[in-house]
């Protein structure tokens, strides 16, 4: 027996099948192989076809099944990634309308902070645990104020994993775990988040039925498993956004456990008992995906929009022949120079609003450059060290609301292949590091098996998981890294 987890990126799209018995995954891919397009026809702009994600797992799963050493037809359940607080809308047929606003947009900021003060700060924080910022929500209040021929169209909205998961079965529905990131949930009430509905004058019907993140969530069509190489009637059993999904492939399920990842974005994501929030909702607080009626179980989600994208934006710049350099040979630059990078600063908020600074979009800075010191390596180190201490600046503020750890769990994956970054992570936030072979996709199809009811508790859902490597914070190091940490924040204009 099989699961298949699909994992939707912003980048590309990621698929694995996992062996039910043994707990390991026994294929893997992605697709595409450079990154997939992100549309911004304005500044602060940042949409993608849906449809290109549907074709990407078509592509993905192809190459996966294509000569296979496992036969597709013993797949069990699927289980769905997606990257969260995307905007997906469709009329009455299930088409698309419009490009999807993803994550990244910014162009529902002002929305969100006059509803913020609209609705009440208080009401806000003590319900929503947020502000409605930027998210969901307010995106397709942007879609009804700016594009009012378009909205009147509209039958449902749909997060990207509603859309796959549509898709795949045919049915239009979304989890209570994905509306708390859409900040549609009120976390008092248990229920939809009336107090938004009623300022931004969305009807309810727009939302699509709500099935628990580990259950049936419907059968693969005829169609979509001709076009996936999969048999019909497989079962959809599992659906949860990228952070709460990246914590679930790490074993993050209960109070006092850390998950972290360093992908286009960087995150921290800490599982709490309570309905915590940050007053200036730097840090975001959604219903993790092992939340039950008995057990209430959030996750305090702290993201840095810019950090794998700064990185690969370094690289791209330095191509200065047919080929940019490989991510191994740049962090090799890094490693010639000291901590620090000699005074150079960095500061990866180049890629859209970025909560932690207040849903500022302050861009991103390369500060204190010496043209007779700096070479290109320092430029590389920097550009890690930045995007650390910008996820140290936001992990000060998970502490100071007591939900961190001194312990964070990682997938040796994306940033973390890279030993600069993963030091300077350690000793910048203090904390030991423990990195596992995991992925979305993998964590997606674990979490399958759990709704399918195969695994009956997490012992055995997590059987396979496997630790790579630990690290500790080094005395020597984390009083430099500090000294470096300081200069990047006195350098930091807001």
């Amino acid at each position: 027996m099989y699961f298949l987890g699909l994992d939707i990126g912003s980048s590309s799209s990621k698929v694995s099948v996992l062996d039910a018995n043994t707990g390991k995954s026994i294929a893997s891919t992605h697709y595409p192989k450079t990154e997939m397009a992100i549309n911004a026809p304005q500044a602060g702009f940042a949409e993608q076809a849906p449809d290109a994600w549907w074709q990407a797992i078509k592509s993905a799963c192809a190459e996966l099944f294509d000569n296979a050493a496992f036969d597709p037809k013993q797949i069990e359940a699927i289980g769905i990634s997606y990257q969260m607080h995307g905007l997906v809308c469709i009329d009455k047929n299930q088409q698309v309308i419009r490009p999807a606003i993803i994550w990244c947009d910014s162009r529902a900021v002002e929305i969100g902070d006059k509803a913020f003060k609209s609705i009440g700060e208080d009401k806000c924080l003590a319900e929503l645990l947020n502000s409605p910022g930027n998210f969901t929500a307010s995106k397709l209040k942007w879609v009804k104020e700016n594009q009012p021929e378009l909205y009147q169209q509209i039958d449902k909205i749909m997060l990207p994993g509603d859309f796959i998961a549509m898709k795949l079965t045919g049915q239009s529905t979304t989890t209570a775990s994905g509306l708390s990131e859409g900040v549609l949930w009120n976390f008092a009430d248990n229920n939809l988040a009336d107090c938004v509905l009623a300022e931004y004058g969305i009807d309810k019907a727009l939302i699509p039925d709500i099935v628990p993140s580990f259950a049936d969530q419907g059968s693969v069509t005829e169609q979509a498993a001709s076009e996936l190489g999969l048999r019909a009637g497989i079962k959809v059993t599992y659906r949860g956004g990228d952070q709460p999904n990246n914590a679930l492939s790490l074993n993050v399920m209960e109070p006092g456990e850390v998950a972290a990842t360093a992908g286009t974005s960087g995150v921290i994501y800490a599982v709490t008992e309570k309905n915590a929030f940050d007053p200036l909702s730097r840090v975001n607080t959604f219903q993790h995906v092992s939340n039950t009626e008995q057990d209430k179980r959030n996750g305090v989600l702290l993201c840095v929009n810019g950090t794998g994208r700064l990185y690969s934006w370094v690289r791209s710049i330095l191509n200065t022949q047919d080929n940019a350099p490989s991510y191994p040979q740049l962090n090799a630059m890094a490693e010639q120079i000291a901590i620090g990078s000699d005074g150079l600063v960095m500061h990866p908020f180049g890629n859209g609003a970025e909560r932690v600074l207040q849903n500022k979009n302050i861009g991103g800075h390369m500060r204190n450059i010496d043209f007779n010191r700096h070479q290109l390596g320092h430029i590389v180190r920097s550009a890690q060290e930045g995007i650390v201490f910008a996820l140290k600046y936001g992990f000060d503020v998970l502490t100071d609301m007591g939900v961190s750890s001194q312990v964070i769990r990682a997938g040796k994956g994306n940033m973390f292949l890279s030993p600069i970054f993963v030091e300077a992570f350690v000793n910048s936030c203090q904390t030991t590091v423990e990195l596992y072979d995991t992925d979305g996709a993998e964590g997606a199809a674990r979490g399958a098996g759990l709704g399918l009811g195969y695994y009956s508790n997490r012992n055995e859902m997590f059987n396979g998981l496997s630790l790579i490597e630990q690290f500790e914070p080094d005395a020597d190091k984390v009083e430099q890294y500090a000294e470096a940490y300081l200069n990047w924040k006195a350098n930091l204009e807001l």
